[in-house]
């Protein structure tokens, strides 16, 4: 029987470096919250591949789209022959998107092909070339993705160059002295000192920070964007492929300021784990590429569609955004205890939702970073049983990311585990 230890090394021989792994363990089999690996052991898995599987581990109703799916046919190509399936994915997911405007949507396959064609599509709409994203925002790892990328290791370094016409402003961070006020000033600098705002096509934002820390975008300062945008006739791509499908307790955090993006670029939790993404928008900036400009073989996979329309269902009818409140609430209670008896270590707890963060510090100062204790909690978590994920511009944040399905008696079971596990390291 494979081990977790012979599967490692069998993996370290044929897999390149840069596809490395976080733990070196093995799943077998997985259930809603649970994890079991090849050798028998539970975890309860506090990541969900990235807030991927917001419905969960091999959830029955996506479990039978997809099987059902597969007996009729796996592939055709959206661009060739399409099929019911993917005009009723984008049927609904165009009357998700935040705001009145006629939407349209593309599909492709993955997060970074969703900002790449955001991206096409906003520079064929303006005929315009600079694109301006944040310091400290993920947006993928191919090469114009890398670029909009705001943080060097390990997603840039090593991979240059990247494409031109991209800028960045400051992400507006009151924890580490950014005010909405300078952020929003330095992009009026930009605008003056870099490139005018005649030549930018889009303005790029995740209104929750992924990778770079779980900090969240205001609704006042995503007006004032929008209203910047506005002004310059700027197309503003609003990134919600980690924060998308309920995952914050809205179904898109988009619509929690009250603004209506241009585009939007949606992956992650929109079909459980099945590949495939989207771009949804504005109908008539969406429809400024031309036919065959936008798409992939794979892109809108009937696999992936019949997923999607199945995570949907889900949402709707367990009731998942107010599951999401649920599991904020525990969370917020446990870390908030947790941030009471460490106050020199734990700088801050935030989020909305299922997308709750943890952020730690050296000496009671959020501007020294401590993350040689964020890589010891993650790195002592498999003992405890859990899985967990870190984050961060400088890599000192815990990030949760449960299934939202998850039952009240794990979401208990691992936060006591997690109460336990932070206590000994952070005693130690």
């Amino acid at each position: 029987m494979a081990t977790n230890l012979s599967l490692q090394q069998r993996k370290q021989a044929v897999f390149a470096n840069g596809q490395g792994n976080l733990y070196p363990v093995y799943v077998s089999h997985a259930k809603n919250a649970e994890v079991w690996d090849v050798e028998g052991n539970r975890y309860l898995d506090f990541g969900t591949g990235i807030a991927v599987c917001n419905t969960g581990h091999a959830h029955p109703a996506l479990v039978a789209a997809v099987n059902d799916q597969m007996e009729k046919f796996s592939h055709s190509c959206v661009m060739i022959n399409p099929y019911e399936s993917a005009v009723s994915l984008a049927e609904k997911l165009t009357a998700l998107a935040p705001g009145n405007s006629a939407k349209k949507a593309m599909f492709v396959t993955t997060g970074a092909e969703a900002v790449e064609n955001a991206v096409k599509i906003a520079r064929a709409h303006t005929g315009r070339r600079g694109v301006i994203a944040f310091n400290g925002g993920f947006h993928g790892r191919t090469n114009l993705t890398m670029g909009l990328t705001g943080k060097v290791t390990p997603y840039k370094d090593h991979f240059g160059p990247f494409a031109g016409e991209i800028y960045h402003a400051p992400y507006p961070n009151a924890l580490h002295g950014i005010s909405e006020e300078q952020s929003l000033a330095a992009l009026n600098t930009l605008m003056k000192v870099a490139i005018a705002p005649r030549d930018v096509a889009a303005i790029i934002i995740e209104p929750i920070q992924g990778e770079g820390g779980f900090y969240v975008a205001s609704p006042e300062f995503l007006k004032a964007l929008r209203a910047l945008c506005d002004e310059h006739g700027i197309v503003l791509i609003c990134d919600e492929i980690q924060s998308g499908f309920a995952r914050t307790g809205h179904m898109f955090y988009t619509e929690a300021a009250g603004i209506e993006p241009d585009l939007m670029t949606m992956a992650k939790g929109i079909a459980g784990g099945i590949p495939i993404s989207a771009v949804v928008g504005k109908a008539g900036i969406m429809d400024s590429s031309p036919p065959g400009g936008l798409g992939g073989t794979y892109g809108g996979s009937p696999l992936g569609c019949a997923a999607g329309l199945a995570v949907l269902k889900v949402i709707e009818d367990e009731q998942l955004l107010t599951r999401a409140g649920m599991i904020e609430r525990r969370f917020k209670e446990a870390l908030g205890a947790l941030q009471t008896q460490f106050p020199e270590v734990i700088a801050d707890v935030r989020g909305h939702g299922a997308m709750i963060a943890l952020e730690l510090m050296c000496d009671g100062d959020p501007a020294r970073p401590n993350p040689a204790l964020t890589k010891a909690v993650i790195a002592k978590a498999m003992e405890y049983g859990l899985i967990l994920l870190a984050c961060g511009f400088h890599g000192n944040v815990i990030r949760f990311l449960p299934p939202l399905t998850i039952p009240e008696a794990h979401l208990r079971e691992g936060l006591e585990a997690f109460t336990e596990l932070f206590q000994e390291v952070a005693a130690s």
